[in-house]
């Protein structure tokens, strides 16, 4: 398993630094590779340009041209393969809210829950 978590390339989708880097530490301390973007309009750039990102773990409410919930939207439609993991701790997500096989993690995640969703993703 960590032949392939360190295979996996994980693209973090956040605006609040702090949290950004918090999340590239816990997820890299896992084994796996990490992207960063501070807003979707900066994720849908890198996936433009990387073809080996495996998954998408982006939070909900971002400032620029469409949140967390469009982004994920978008890299169904664009980038199908690519997993998506959606994080927030104030919106609450409905049926039908994420895409086919999205997974929502709610904040404050701690690094035993991102690494377990992730793995999950991967291996599956």
């Amino acid at each position: 398993m960590i032949s392939e978590a360190k295979r996996a390339v994980i693209l973090i989708v956040e605006d609040e630094l702090l949290i950004r880097l918090n999340a590239v530490e816990m997820i890299e301390e896992a084994g796996f590779e990490v992207l960063e973007a501070a807003n979707a309009d900066e994720a849908i750039a890198i996936l433009e340009r990387r073809w080996d990102i495996t998954v998408v773990f982006t939070d909900i409410q971002m400032p620029g041209s469409m949140d967390g919930l469009k982004l994920a939207a978008a890299v169904r439609d664009l980038w199908p393969p690519i997993m998506i993991v959606v994080t927030s701790g104030r919106v609450k997500l409905g049926p039908g809210d994420l895409p086919e096989g999205g997974r929502f993690l709610p904040k404050p995640y701690s690094p035993a829950e991102i690494t377990k969703i992730l793995r999950e993703l991967i291996v599956a």
